[in-house]
């Protein structure tokens, strides 16, 4: 299993390599549901994958940013490994993964941004609708560095947690409409990768969030002056695990986030990994490495709150 998955997640990892990894899973291991958050822009099913039965529900969101597509990567060798060793009774990192999925509920939807990872790993696709129109707002067919959902916008500034001011911001940035990054959309949620996964939030009532970006090896866990209770000894333990810097996001990369939104709307815990090191998008061939630097950290996550 272990040897397939990292077939899957070593190699273009796109929509279609998603959804066989989730199958693969899926059909392997009962205890894992298998489910839909929504559909994206373009009609493409966003999984989203549960672990265990316990009040305490813990998320793990990987791929906002279509060219970061290696974090849905990391995060199916993730579920792959954490299955296997529930599946045999094993414990890892002094955590019993029984008494884990009896105490708590790990979601997990590897990637969020389904349209925008198939459109950096593929190109926008030529029968498509859209195509004319993501090729502008593109400026070329080299869709390399894109990182926006189908309709060009940047899904880590669609929350409703400093919307306004970033979009004020925004002409000075150059930004007037729909692109490959940082437009934030015409209003909060209005994409229903980011309207549905917020209102899965809002009815489910999480206990801490943590999304997978890359890069810089560091980890966000404050919206401006703000930090839920419990947030900054999670965090200290995250960035023991990982060797990251704990750090504030500065300028654009401060507002509109998903880190922000569950600190300023939900009041709950969040943290923002940015994975690896170097200019993204980073090679797939970096994924063994990610891994490293952030298992112990994902496999103990669940055990801070």
């Amino acid at each position: 299993m272990q040897t397939e998955m990292k077939e899957i997640t070593d190699g273009r990892f796109d929509y279609a390599a998603l959804m066989q990894g989730v199958r693969i899973l899926s059909d392997r291991y009962p205890f894992l549901q298998f489910s839909y958050l929504t559909e994206s822009v373009m009609g493409k099913g966003i999984p989203i994958l549960r672990l265990g039965e316990g009040e305490k529900e813990l998320y793990y969101i990987g791929t906002h940013h279509g060219a970061e597509r290696i974090t849905g990567a990391l995060l199916l060798r993730f579920l792959c490994e954490f299955c296997a060793l529930a599946e045999g009774g094993h414990a890892i990192f002094g955590m019993n993964l029984a008494y884990i999925l009896k105490s708590r509920s790990l979601f997990v939807i590897p990637v969020l941004n389904v349209d925008g990872a198939d459109i950096a790993a593929n190109g926008a696709p030529r029968d498509s609708l859209l195509y004319a129109r993501l090729v502008g707002m593109n400026g070329s067919e080299d869709f390399t560095h894109w990182q926006a959902n189908a309709r060009g916008v940047d899904l880590n500034h669609n929350y409703d947690a400093g919307f306004a001011e970033y979009k004020r911001l925004e002409p000075t940035l150059g930004i007037t409409g729909g692109g490959p990054t940082r437009f934030s959309g015409e209003a909060p949620e209005s994409e229903p990768e980011t309207g549905a996964l917020c209102n899965y939030l809002r009815f489910n009532h999480p206990t801490a969030v943590l999304t997978l970006h890359t890069q810089g090896q560091e980890i966000y866990y404050t919206s401006g002056d703000r930090c839920p209770p419990r947030a900054v000894a999670a965090a200290q333990r995250l960035a023991k695990c990982t060797g990251y810097t704990l750090a504030a996001p500065e300028g654009a990369a401060a507002y509109g986030g998903l880190t922000d939104f569950c600190i300023q709307k939900l009041g709950i815990p969040a943290f923002t990994f940015e994975c690896g090191k170097g200019k993204n998008p980073l090679p797939q061939s970096d994924l063994p490495l990610l891994y490293a630097e952030t298992r112990e950290a994902l496999f103990t996550f669940p055990s801070m709150f």
